[in-house]
């Protein structure tokens, strides 16, 4: 199994190409998607997470605004994806397909209020930037911004459900606290959070 390994010098990790098993159909996917609270300790692959972070919100296509794999209002792509691990924080970058570090520390424990979060292998955390949200009401900003980290969501859970992994989103969120730990500007505010790992056998 591949194991993430920061590059000391730049401060990021290469993700290999995104491969997605083609052995289940959308249609089986859809049956199979639920949430689950419960997940092996067992780390994930790179690979894994690479092919799930690009089917969250990876760049699908290479045109002048780099498409991505879900949708935002206005095309603002305006939601940054962090990937909260034992190894550290990072924040994902589609463009370069890479995970960029923001703290070595594990922080999962902060990304929620539930106990499982904090042995959960993995923890998305989504993040809207309101100053990308222009000629918007300001308060149809939160609303939409919702609406856009839903979409990525639902792309994880998709993933999830064709990869045999458990997944959950979830709102109990202490945001201040998490914000503070993950160096977030004033213009930027935490949606939702989504626990990932593969499926605990009893």
């Amino acid at each position: 199994m591949s194991t993430i390994t920061l590059n000391l010098e730049t401060d990021f990790v290469e993700l290999p190409q995104p491969v997605l098993s083609p052995t289940m159909s959308l249609q089986q996917a859809f049956k199979s998607r639920h949430s689950a609270r419960t997940f092996s300790a067992e780390p994930l692959s790179i690979e894994t997470l690479s092919a799930l972070l690009w089917s969250g919100f990876g760049v699908n296509r290479q045109d002048e605004m780099s498409g991505r794999t879900a949708p935002s209002a206005h095309n603002w792509q305006e939601i940054s994806v962090f990937a909260v691990l034992p190894e550290g924080a990072f924040r994902y970058d589609a463009r370069e397909h890479r995970l960029m570090l923001i703290k070595a520390e594990d922080l999962r424990a902060a990304t929620g209020t539930q106990d499982f979060v904090g042995s959960a292998p993995l923890n998305l955390v989504y993040v809207a930037d309101f100053s990308r949200m222009r000629e918007v009401q300001a308060g149809d900003q939160a609303f939409l911004a919702g609406a856009d980290t839903g979409f990525i969501a639902q792309n994880v859970y998709l993933y999830c459900a064709s990869a045999g992994l458990a997944t959950v989103v979830r709102a109990l969120i202490d945001r201040r606290r998490l914000a503070t730990a993950l160096g977030l500007s004033k213009t930027e505010r935490i949606t939702l959070a989504q626990s990932v790992g593969s499926m605990r056998v009893s």
